[in-house]
């Protein structure tokens, strides 16, 4: 009997402890919700101030003034903030801020930079009517950028930012990464390290009623192919072969054949040259070729792109391309290099239980449900180098649009607070489950 009082006495104490916490907890959501609404004119005041200033990934002077902008922002939340130089890998750096508090760690990503350089003829904010607005970068991502402190913003006004330990890391080179990417991407590591879930701020498909878990990631290659020269009455006799170019054409149709309509898995080779003598910038990928139609092709060069969702589907591809290669016509010689590249992120458990908490906040705020898009339809991104640091990781929270990476590159700006509560709330449990 008396156990039973205990154990009656316990469970009246734990549901009154409950009853607050279940009661507290809207409060303050309410609270964070109504303060987003509130400040949206504060928030698209600033989208189009940091839109207005040009940030294309070359242009080192306009990404850190981008950096000042969110810096200053943040630095008024309380973050402790630093600026890492990008000298190193060849730009501008990134910015760094750090809150800490007792709860568990989350990361934010964003990226500072855009593929609007200094002399593209599309630069600036452009209001077209109240729910929409084109400019460069607007949706990739200074919109992602700009929730992440309205975000913060309102979990501060709430009183729910002080306990909370999050890192925010927002990239200078995100749309044209610095070399090697293991430099470049070394702060970013590092500050996913401890941390228990890191949502990226990407506009993902541009649809909010998707987000992403899952993004293949992409390395370049490069095949050379060498011939022997002669004359072209000659091709394909015993002692010279076919020449660089018919070879080229058999190794890429050998990809076709062993790898095409295998899931998740693209190679495209994207440009190729030939003849007698070959000139490619890799960095530029343009080039010139110069040959006769008399004479067998000396060398062929060939660059391209493969996408894999898993690291295990890349050593497959990857394994099986050198396979092809290997099978050599008479007096042919071919060699392919990969390049650093960016990794996959596979989809996880975790990252599955980070977009239902994401869905269950967009619900509760109105927003409708929210589904993770296919993975073939999710381009690499900045999320994909701390896939073996953090055990949930959610991206495509940022501002919804379409055409990005165009001069027609638009925002739908009535999903500005919506994204933002979403955001703020996925927060404030993450931190409070």
């Amino acid at each position: 009997m008396i156990r039973h009082i205990a154990m009656a006495l316990a469970l009246g104490v734990a549901l009154r402890g409950g009853g607050r916490g279940a009661a507290a907890q809207p409060s303050v959501e309410r609270a964070i919700t109504t303060y987003i609404d509130a400040h949206n004119a504060q928030a698209l005041a600033l989208l189009e101030r940091v839109v207005n200033i040009n940030s294309g990934t070359q242009n080192f002077a306009g990404v850190r003034q981008v950096g000042d902008v969110f810096r200053g922002e943040l630095m008024r939340l309380g973050f402790k903030t630093t600026w890492i130089d990008g000298a190193a890998w060849k730009r501008a750096g990134h910015l760094i801020a750090e809150h800490a508090g007792r709860g568990p760690k989350v990361l934010l990503i964003g990226h500072l930079d855009t593929v609007f350089e200094a002399d593209s003829p599309f630069q600036k904010f452009q209001r077209i009517d109240e729910k929409t607005a084109k400019g460069p970068g607007i949706i990739d991502m200074k919109g992602g950028d700009v929730i992440i402190v309205h975000a913060l913003a309102a979990l501060k006004d709430a009183g729910a930012l002080d306990d909370m330990n999050v890192v925010v890391v927002m990239t200078g080179d995100e749309e044209d990464a610095g070399r090697p990417l293991s430099k470049a991407r070394e702060a970013l590591v590092a500050a996913a390290r401890g941390a228990e879930a890191a949502i990226g701020f990407e506009d993902g498909p541009g649809d909010p009623r998707f987000a992403v878990t899952a993004r293949r990631g992409t390395t370049g290659w490069e095949l050379r192919v060498k011939g022997t020269p002669a004359h072209s009455s000659q091709i394909f006799r015993d002692d010279i072969g076919p020449g660089a170019i018919y070879e080229a054409a058999r190794i890429l149709n050998g990809f076709r054949e062993r790898l095409a309509g295998e899931a998740h898995l693209t190679f495209n080779p994207g440009v190729i040259l030939g003849g007698t003598a070959v000139d490619f910038d890799a960095a530029q990928s343009r080039g010139s070729a110069f040959g006769k139609t008399n004479v067998v092709a000396e060398q062929a060069i060939v660059s391209g792109d493969l996408r894999t969702l898993t690291n295990e589907q890349l050593e497959h591809a990857q394994s099986t391309m050198r396979q092809v290669i290997a099978q050599a016509m008479p007096h042919t010689q071919s060699t392919i290099a990969f390049d650093e590249g960016y990794p996959p992120l596979a989809p996880t458990e975790g990252n599955a239980r980070l977009l239902a908490m994401y869905d269950q906040a967009s619900r509760d705020v109105g927003a409708g449900p929210v589904a993770a898009v296919s993975p073939d339809k999710a381009g690499a991104a900045d999320v994909s180098f701390i896939a073996n640091e953090v055990k949930m990781i959610l991206d495509g929270a940022g501002l919804m649009g379409h055409d990005d990476h165009t001069t027609n590159e638009t925002a739908d700006l009535s999903t500005l607070p919506s994204q933002t509560k979403r955001a703020a709330i996925t927060l404030y449990r993450l931190a409070h489950k």
